[in-house]
């Protein structure tokens, strides 16, 4: 059985604080998997940049590899070697055909478009790809679309309406807010009649009838 070659390489220092907040924040823009998908991105540019070192002390060689980059839409113009020695992974990232679904609108996130790209929702040149880090050339590009067979290419799918905006929080009045609604008051009970009190002239006359 044939051994596959890694096509990555993983970065010798472990606890750099910016190449992990950098990556953390290129996995979150692109909708990555994993960090080993920002590491093979990595390594194709550092085949490229490679490449143009040994170039500048030869005279042919050099139109293969701006051929090839501009196939692979990293440039639209003339390059040159310069250029190729100051190329980012992000040049590579954008060329991915995850990434290429998010920006044609097929999908409403990157991570959406990942999706898509697994279950087989979309084909590049009328063939169905179902690797979200396929690099999709120039020529290719122009091609990618649902498949005909997906239910996603109807057009009453959920997938083309617009994502509803987040609803906005009532708003209170000024002066409401914090207030604790109020207690209703007990109902005042009835005072009861009291019977007027006697006068105590009144009572010494009744004893003393009593005795009588």
């Amino acid at each position: 059985m044939r051994r596959q070659r890694k096509s990555f390489a993983r970065p010798t220092k472990k606890w750099d604080k910016h190449r992990i907040e950098e990556e953390a924040r290129l996995l979150r823009d692109y909708g990555l998997k994993n960090k080993r998908e920002l590491w093979k991105a990595k390594g194709i540019i550092k085949k490229f940049r490679a490449r143009a070192r040994k170039l500048f002390g030869e005279e042919t060689g050099k139109e293969e590899l701006f051929d090839r980059l501009r196939k692979l839409g990293i440039f639209r113009k003339e390059a040159t070697l310069d250029d190729v020695l100051g190329l980012t992974v992000e040049a590579i990232l954008e060329r991915r055909l995850q990434t290429l679904v998010y920006r044609k609108g097929l999908a409403q996130t990157p991570r959406q478009a990942r999706q898509l790209i697994a279950h087989r929702h979309i084909t590049v040149g009328g063939r169905i790809v179902d690797v979200p880090g396929y690099i999709v050339t120039v020529k290719e590009e122009g091609s990618i679309e649902y498949s005909p067979r997906s239910p996603v290419s109807d057009k009453d799918h959920p997938i083309h309406k617009a994502p509803e905006p987040p609803k906005e929080p009532s708003k209170e009045e000024p002066g409401e807010a914090g207030k604790e609604p109020e207690k209703k008051k007990p109902e005042a009970k009835e005072d009861k009649k009291e019977e007027p009190k006697k006068q105590e002239g009144e009572e010494v006359k009744g004893e003393e009838s009593g005795q009588g």
